[in-house]
């Protein structure tokens, strides 16, 4: 419950490089922070 709240909140907030079309291999580090961040909490909330 706690994770499916939080991936909400995520999506709201945090951008989504998907819809941008951001290269991986370019991306800062912050970019890529914030990539496994929503991958963390989207994986958890699944589960």
């Amino acid at each position: 419950m706690f994770y499916k709240v939080l991936a909400k909140i995520n999506k709201a907030l945090l951008p989504s490089y998907t819809k941008k079309g951001l290269d991986l291999a370019k991306a800062s580090k912050l970019q890529l922070a914030i990539i496994g961040w929503r991958y963390y909490v989207t994986k958890n909330a699944l589960d």
